[in-house]
């Protein structure tokens, strides 16, 4: 630990948070003076396993070591990125070549065999990666650098799901990794990506450290989203945790630190009037915020409940907590994103605004007897904090009994998966978020996986959205699945798969000596460098 001095916090307005020194940890000294950057991200690493987790950080350790097949630039298009690919006549048979100079992190080669592994393992899983897997009919192995994909019939989802942004990417692993089994976490980090995660510096929930990988062999286009080229021109990444927000702004205007991923709006006014600070919102379509009900066990078993539930929340009220300034958020009811193709507002005049009237009618109908109502609530991230304090207000007025129940962001990531019931230690509801990148559509929009306990966290089950998503996957044109998307909007209100809460765009902060943060749905760390002094 080391107490912040305020001798360089004189220059403008960089004064005003000086009022008093801060505790802030500090790595230890690593030597000789490497270009490093420190970042706070939304919260600490503990959940390693990007297969195994949705949680955001998870994937932002997973870009840092991992690559992937293909990649998506800013306008949406598939592009290579560990591979090529050509496709037969018939749209049913894929060929990837992979690029030269792939290697893991290890030194080995990266072969057919490893990817068609991480494939498997990966679809196994992932709820895209679910229904693909029910259209392919083969995957082998041509040579080491060559493998097929046969599909029963053509589908968007092979591409899309193989350059999938968010959440749970189709990561490549090598062989030995990938074969674990997709309901077991792995226990070795070896990656072919820009960065290599250095393990004995490893502290869960503390600090994570990677190193460039001075062996990765960058594509040659420019960078776009995850697709181009991942040049790295620092030598080190740390993120350090910080739960407390105020310190991680002291720290970033002491120059402890180089870059927050995340800036609680409350503090924003703070960063935007410190000299040498640069805040930016980084990935400029923003998200959506929503809760997810349990629907195995009481209440939320019942769909009258459920209905209930999201008629007691006003998204205006969670919005104004959360956000405060109109200027970063907007209501909507659309489950797949106001502004993507697939917009539909059916559900509006009772999703937007609170109706605690009508939440009372339905609980009454219900029968509902008092059953507790288990709300998960993190307490270290700004952004996911302030929901469930007004869901849970909503709810007592419209007569529900809340638990509300405290805990960190990676505690609610690990309790996701837990089916017990809320007397075993479960759970009832939580709120989150995602990107509205790659919730436009029923594939990578993961709260629209109703295939019940095979689904995500809530384990909906709607077998009428399960085969409105393969006809999703098998249409022919957009208008085909925008009709389709309509379908399955107004289902995932009716049967209360999920809760919309709005949306909104989150600013990051940064040292103004750093540039070339890319504008993306996800947090990237290469094409960063320092200005030369």
């Amino acid at each position: 630990m080391m107490i912040l001095s305020c001798k360089s916090l004189l220059r403008g307005s960089r004064a005003l948070l000086c009022a008093a020194s801060v505790l802030v940890p500090v790595a230890a000294s690593t030597g000789a003076q490497a270009e490093t950057v420190k970042a706070v991200m939304m919260s600490g690493l503990r959940v390693m396993d990007p297969v195994m987790s949705t949680a955001f950080l998870t994937r932002d350790h997973g870009y840092m070591i991992y690559d992937t097949l293909l990649g998506v630039d800013s306008e949406f298009k598939v592009q290579p990125q560990m591979a090529s690919w050509t496709v037969s006549d018939d749209k049913k048979t894929y060929t990837f070549t992979l690029r030269d100079g792939l290697k893991w992190h290890d030194g080995a080669p990266v072969t057919s065999e490893d990817c068609i592994a991480s494939i498997k393992r990966w679809g196994g899983v992932d709820t895209t990666g679910l229904a693909l897997m029910t259209m392919v009919e083969d995957i082998t192995a041509t040579d080491d650098k060559t493998f097929v994909i046969k599909l029963t019939q053509p589908t968007t989802l092979l591409l899309s799901g193989l350059s999938k942004l968010s959440s749970r990417p189709a990561f490549m692993m090598p062989k030995r990794v990938a074969e674990t089994p997709g309901s077991q976490p792995i226990t070795e980090y070896v990656g072919s990506g820009p960065f290599r995660f250095i393990e004995e510096e490893f502290q869960p929930g503390v600090r994570v450290v990677y190193e460039k990988n001075g062996d990765y062999v960058p594509r040659d286009e420019p960078p776009s989203w995850t697709a181009g080229g991942k040049v790295v021109n620092v030598d080190r990444v740390e993120w350090v945790t910080m739960p407390d927000q105020m310190t991680a702004i002291n720290a970033l205007q002491n120059d402890e630190i180089d870059f927050i991923q995340q800036i609680p709006f409350d503090l924003l006014p703070l960063v935007e009037a410190a000299d040498g600070i640069d805040v930016k919102v980084i990935d400029k379509l923003g998200s959506w915020t929503y809760f997810r009900m349990n629907h195995l066990h009481p209440p939320f078993d019942n769909e009258l409940v459920r209905q209930a539930a999201m008629a007691a929340v006003g998204q205006e009220d969670v919005l104004r907590m959360l956000v405060g300034n109109p200027e970063y958020f907007q209501t909507c009811a659309a489950v797949m994103g106001c502004g993507n193709p697939n917009e539909d507002t059916y559900g509006e005049e009772w999703v937007v605004s609170a109706d605690i009237e009508r939440a009372k009618e339905l609980l009454k109908e219900a029968n509902y007897d008092g059953t507790p109502v288990v709300l998960l609530q993190p307490t270290d991230i700004a952004m996911l904090a302030a929901q469930p304090i007004v869901m849970a207000d909503a709810w007592r007025k419209a007569g529900f009994n809340v638990d509300l129940k405290t805990m960190d962001w990676q505690t609610v990531v690990t309790q996701q998966g837990n089916q017990k019931s809320p007397e075993e230690g479960g759970w009832n509801a939580f709120s989150t978020y995602s990107i509205l990148a790659t919730s436009g559509d029923p594939f990578g929009n993961t709260t629209l996986s109703t295939a019940g306990r095979k689904s995500w966290a809530g384990w909906p089950d709607v077998p009428e959205i399960e085969a409105l998503r393969l006809d999703y996957a098998r249409a022919a044109n957009a208008e085909e699945q925008k009709a389709i998307a309509a379908k399955i909007q107004k289902l995932a209100i009716d049967k209360g798969v999920v809760g919309p809460l709005g949306q909104f765009r989150i600013p990051a902060a940064y040292d103004s000596e750093w540039t070339g943060f890319l504008e993306a749905p996800v947090t990237l760390f290469w094409n960063i460098q320092k200005a030369a002094e």
